[in-house]
């Protein structure tokens, strides 16, 4: 029986494999380095699946490599002694690529947890690369090797650091602070004995801490808007502080005290430019070897390991080159060189930080105090380099201010993203307000619509003229066979078969073939993900509305019960105070808050929102309020879509609040297409606003004056015609209120945002920043320096006891 594998291929895979194998892990290395930084900036699914594939196959290749080498090397035969040498010199290389770059070391937070592993894996790699380079002795390389071997392990056990520092325990050690006993009451109460045996008046007074009187008046920022470097400054200061809220940890009095005082101080754009950096500064300490470089320790061994490949340059030259393969020289030199050039990347990746400018411009504690003149170079120089970071607002075609930085200069994906419901039953992606896409993104989007219009008019074209040349050569045939004989010619019904079984039977198998593909690999979510959700850049009008809003709801926190009762709020704390305050009575919608469960009060108002956003368009608004109707309006439409978006496509970040959403969700869906179906509503040729604003019509023209739990009961958990009740109590509001009725459904929808933001797991908010991020991870932190939350429950101030003996 012949071999599977024939023998000039097994030849050339001995070869060549482990030539190939260091070559793609240079490749992957360079990948990583490269693109690993922007997962923070970008949520786009092949991007994120592309450094996921990277991130494994480099280990994966590493491996692979090390072990090739080391069975090479235990072979006698004569055509493996001549590079002998230089795969022994090969080895730290990979050794040093399983240390991976500095901009990533985890892709999720639980790799962090295997940091154990990364350490036995590093003694096992260092043992099997020491053996390679012993088998190779005598060895002319070996100088360079040893050194090249040093480069490596720091490189790994750099990784392995950053994996032990990001834990979660080690985390929260990091940041707790010494055991404090408090004042020796053993010591006080013996004394106090004394006293009062000696009968002497003695009593035990507790004086405050002399400081805070003192902190209390100074100025908690300065006078002029802040600078980039301030921002940076500021939020080093309080990331050092908040970054506790990943691990659980309590904050004093005194530090929710001087974080509100702080941010109700700035404006909204300055409080999102401290955020963002911020959350930035948590995911850099999660998933990349920030913690572990930027101090004196890190950057002594980056320039060793830096220091180790260019010696082991200038040795490995020195060598006689002749006396080698010239493919392996030139692989040698590309191992090198690219090593050098990938660290000095790296090196100055790591020089115009964040992390780099705030650790060397620390905040000063004076404000008033002069800067020197060396100060104020660094301070421009940084300002110079930080400005490029700084916030960008872009005027949209309708009037609204746009993020639009530049991609590589972003620190979080700047996107807020779209999920209508009854636009997925209706298979129509929700529309973007703001047109803020870029000129190449414009380019591709036209040219793909061409295309796809240019695909679907010549098939229908083609399917239209071959129908009627079906149909006219069968009728002649079969008035032709009708003449002569009907069982003489049947190509006339064989025809019509084919062409039915073409056009209508095969698209619909292959349609259902995918499908069940998709849902037999659990990636039917996905797809689904990618085809009926839209994204729209975060608007000024949009955080500043937020940002307002949760500050004015702050300064009724008067203490730590208050401030959890606010921060628990779902609508209903906006509800009872426009009602107290307002004529109109906006009590009977409480009920579509207090009565239902979180999950469900989100698909109540997400589809009672998109039946009143359908409904008006405020052309009936005088010109006065004309503006802050189209506002509200809008900010109401795009905090529905984006929590439906939570709900549905973030389960995981809101699985502590969503309960039973996929089974109402999926409920709902399956009402709605049987009412679109009964009314023959679809998508059509017209203009996808119009189904959706046909569908909306037809659904509050339903009588609903039973209640529709009352029909159904309680078997099905569909909410559809729940949320017409409360959209057609809207618009009874709307149309004999005083106040409009989109200003309180847009706050209510923030307090709903709000909700989820500190109720969800803290851990799945700093997971979502290594995906770009998203809007509800800066109202958690915007929330919690506002002192809203639970996570602030030391509720007795600083203070230190006395004994106190009368005179």
């Amino acid at each position: 029986m012949g071999e599977m594998i024939p023998p000039h291929v097994k030849k050339l895979w001995d070869k060549w494999n482990i030539r190939g194998v260091i070559i793609l892990s240079l490749f992957l290395q360079s990948i990583l380095i490269f693109f690993a930084p922007s997962r923070k900036r970008t949520a786009k699914k092949l991007f994120l699946v592309l450094i996921w594939s990277a991130y494994l196959l480099a280990d994966w290749a590493a491996d692979y490599a090390v072990g090739q080498i080391s069975d090479s090397q235990e072979e006698e035969s004569e055509k493996h002694t001549k590079n002998r040498e230089l795969l022994a010199f090969w080895s730290p290389f990979l050794l040093l690529h399983l240390g991976g770059p500095d901009t990533i070391t985890a892709l999720a937070l639980e790799d962090n947890e295997l940091w154990d592993r990364h350490l036995f894996s590093l003694v096992c790699q260092a043992i099997a690369t020491v053996y390679v380079i012993l088998l190779s002795i005598p060895n002319r390389l070996l100088i360079p090797t040893v050194i090249m071997l040093v480069g490596g392990v720091i490189k790994y056990v750099e990784r392995t650091a950053a994996l032990f520092s990001a834990s979660l325990d080690k985390f929260k050690d990091s940041m707790l602070q010494k055991p404090d006993p408090g004042a020796n009451y053993a010591k006080l109460m013996e004394e106090y004995a004394a006293k009062r045996d000696m009968n002497m008046p003695t009593e035990v007074i507790v004086v405050e801490d002399p400081d805070k009187g003192r902190e209390g008046n100074a100025p908690v920022r300065p006078i002029n808007d802040l600078t980039a470097l301030q921002v940076v400054q500021y939020a080093y200061k309080y990331f050092n502080i908040f970054k506790g809220l990943i691990v659980d940890l309590i904050f004093t009095n005194k530090q929710r005290d001087e974080s509100r005082k702080f941010f109700d101080s700035l404006k909204p754009e300055e409080a999102l430019s401290i955020i963002e950096v911020e959350l930035s500064l948590i995911y850099d300490s999660l998933f990349t070897k920030a913690e572990i470089l930027h101090n004196w320790t890190g950057v002594v061994f980056r320039f060793i390991a830096l220091g180790c490949l260019v010696a082991s340059l200038c040795l490995f030259k020195m060598k006689k080159e002749d006396q080698y393969d010239g493919f392996d020289v030139a692989l040698t030199y590309a191992l090198l060189i690219c090593g050098i050039a990938l660290d000095s990347i790296a090196l100055l990746m790591f020089c115009v930080s964040d992390w780099t400018i705030a650790r060397l411009r620390l905040l000063k504690e004076d404000m008033d105090e002069k800067d020197t003149k060396a100060d104020r170079v660094l301070n421009r120089i940084a300002e110079w380099i930080l400005g490029f970071r700084t916030l960008r607002w872009k005027t949209s075609g309708d009037g609204h201010q746009v993020l639009n930085r530049n991609f590589m200069f972003r620190r979080w994906s700047e996107y807020v993203h779209a999920y209508n419901l009854i636009g997925y039953c209706l298979k129509i992606r929700p529309k973007r307000i703001h047109h803020t896409k870029g000129k190449i993104h414009i380019f591709f989007h036209k040219i793909f619509n061409v295309l796809c219009i240019d695909i679907v008019i010549n098939n229908a074209t083609r399917g239209i003229k071959l129908c009627f040349r079906s149909i006219t050569q069968g009728t002649r045939r079969l008035h032709n066979s009708i003449d002569r004989n009907l069982t003489k010619d049947n190509r006339m019904i064989r025809t019509v078969r084919w062409f039915i079984l073409f056009w209508f039977v095969l698209p619909h198998l292959l349609g259902l073939l995918i499908n069940e593909v998709l849902d037999f690999f659990g990636t039917k979510d996905l797809v689904e993900e990618i085809r009926f959700t839209t994204s729209d850049r975060l608007t000024r009008e949009l955080w500043e509305f937020i940002f307002n809003q949760v500050k004015h709801k702050q300064r009724f926190a008067e203490d730590q019960e208050s401030a959890k009762g606010i921060s628990s709020a779902r609508g209903d704390w906006t509800l009872v105070d426009t009602s107290s305050r307002n004529p109109t009575d906006h009590t009977k919608l409480l009920r579509y808050v207090r009565e239902k469960d979180y999950d469900q009060s989100i698909l109540l108002w997400h589809i009672a929102t998109e039946l009143f956003y359908q409904s008006q368009t405020g052309e009936e608004e005088t010109k006065e309020k004309k503006q802050d109707y189209y506002t509200n309006r809008e900010l109401s439409k795009i905090l529905s879509d984006y929590m439906m978006y939570l709900l549905m496509m973030q389960p995981t970040l809101m699985s502590a609040v969503s309960g039973i959403a996929k089974i109402r969700f999926r409920d709902t869906c399956a009402e709605a297409n049987e009412f679109f179906q009964r009314r023959h509503i679809k998508k059509s040729t017209r203009g996808k606003e119009d189904v959706v604003r046909e569908a909306s019509r037809a659904i509050l023209s339903v009588n609903t004056d039973v209640e529709p739990m009352d029909v159904k009961g309680d078997r099905s958990k569909s909410v559809f015609f729940d949320a017409s009740v409360l959209a057609k109590e809207m618009m009874r509001l709307e149309s004999g209120g005083e106040k409009s009725m989109w200003e309180v459904v847009s706050k209510v929808w923030v307090e709903l945002l709000c909700f989820a933001a500190t109720h969800c797991d803290s851990k799945e908010h700093a997971s979502q920043l290594s995906k770009g991020g998203e809007l509800i991870n800066f109202v958690w932190l915007l929330m919690a320096h506002f002192g809203l939350g639970d996570q602030f429950q030391i509720n007795r101030d600083d203070a230190r006891a006395k004994l106190i003996v009368a005179k």
